[in-house]
């Protein structure tokens, strides 16, 4: 297939109507995410959704989620996430400042060091790796990767396939702790009762204004990664105050995983696809390599501080905050402190991530002046 991609031979479907585009994407989506959840994965909507649009993006199409729909979608997750951050458990959180230490700080050090290694193997051209290899702040990363002369396409590729690849591991991973578990068996109730439960209408009004109206604020004010966060900690804050009861309806749930993995799906556009194509098997082992290091750090955080093994993994994983967020929610984790974890790594990527890899693309620079 990559074969064919490359050389621009793949069938296209740049000229279907936009409606019946949809309709492909929404008939290909349910497909995928029937066959997922039959075969257990946790997330089944998340991950359907970014393959039907994977799929569509690799075929050309031209379809793209809107920038308020996205933010919407991210505003519900961010909701999701507040509905299990309690101040009890903030307090716990607290208390444990060294254990987030030293996981955010250990997938920093491991991503900088694979980065640069990356770069110095030549893996891939020029500075790709080091901004590529950042474990989060995708968005901030490609655009100072282009303002300091990398490759943007294949960073952004890089980054997007992570978060591809995290998001389908963690879920595998999910669902063998969860099988491994031994869950017990109970009898499933009927469709509509799991998809459409008795609902307080007026909590679900004030839970989708909260979604909707701090994720849009969060981004006309330029917040970075706003529309989870904001509705997270507001949200969080409300409902500890007694002022917010959080309604989520499981099909409202499922209609922002779908945005989102389309979102994430469609941004692999098939050019930057075509440019990947031939680096593609450097790119899958680099993250793969990245995932393996955050997985090593997630079993030391389980074998000396004894969190539990999935925990510890979703928590350690390198980007994709609301793919990791979603696939935790529906697995029997800590979610608090997943989120914690992966929203205090974030901010740290943001805050010294461009200073770090810059740092190393002026070594790598120098490096190469000298042989």
């Amino acid at each position: 297939m990559w074969k064919r991609l490359a050389q621009g031979r793949w069938p296209t479907l740049s000229h279907i109507p936009p409606i019946a585009l949809w309709g492909i994407l929404l008939v290909l989506t349910a497909a995928v995410v029937l066959v997922l959840d039959h075969v257990g994965l946790p997330a089944p909507v998340l991950l359907g959704a970014m393959a039907a649009a994977i799929l569509l993006a690799v075929a050309d199409a031209r379809g793209r989620i809107p920038p308020g729909l996205f933010a919407a979608a991210q505003g519900v997750v961010g909701v999701m996430i507040a509905q299990s951050l309690r101040m009890d458990v903030a307090t716990e959180l607290l208390s444990d400042w060294p254990i987030f230490l030293a996981g955010v700080i250990s997938v920093m050090v491991a991503s900088s060091l694979l980065g640069w290694w990356l770069a110095r193997r030549q893996v891939l051209p020029g500075t790709t790796a080091i901004w590529g290899s950042s474990p989060g702040a995708a968005s901030a990363m490609m655009l100072m990767a282009e303002a300091q002369g990398a490759d943007i396409r294949l960073v952004a590729v890089m980054l997007y396939l992570r978060v591809v690849m995290v998001a389908a591991i963690a879920s595998l991973v999910a669902s063998y702790v969860a099988d491994g578990a031994g869950v017990a068996a109970s009898i499933a109730p009927p469709w509509y009762d799991v998809w459409f439960p008795a609902t307080a209408w007026s909590d679900l009004f004030l839970t989708i204004a909260a979604a909707l109206g701090l994720s849009t604020m969060a981004v006309r004010l330029g917040i970075p990664a706003g529309p989870v966060l904001a509705p997270m900690v507001v949200a969080a804050v409300l409902q500890e105050m007694g002022w917010l009861r959080i309604e989520l309806p499981p099909v409202l749930l499922a209609a922002s995983y779908a945005v989102i993995g389309w979102s994430i799906g469609l941004r692999f556009t098939r050019p930057i696809l075509a440019h990947a194509a031939r680096a593609l098997p450097s790119l899958v082992a680099s993250t793969l390599m990245l995932i393996a290091i955050c997985g090593a750090i997630a079993m030391l955080l389980h074998f000396t501080v004894g969190i539990d093994l999935l925990t510890a993994y979703l928590a350690t994983s390198p980007g994709g905050v609301d793919s990791v967020a979603i696939i935790a929610a529906s697995s029997e984790v800590d979610l608090a402190f997943i989120m914690a974890m992966q929203m205090a790594r974030f901010l740290l990527v943001l805050v010294a991530g461009p200073a770090i890899a810059r740092f190393f693309a002026r070594k790598l620079r120098l490096a190469d002046a000298g042989r």
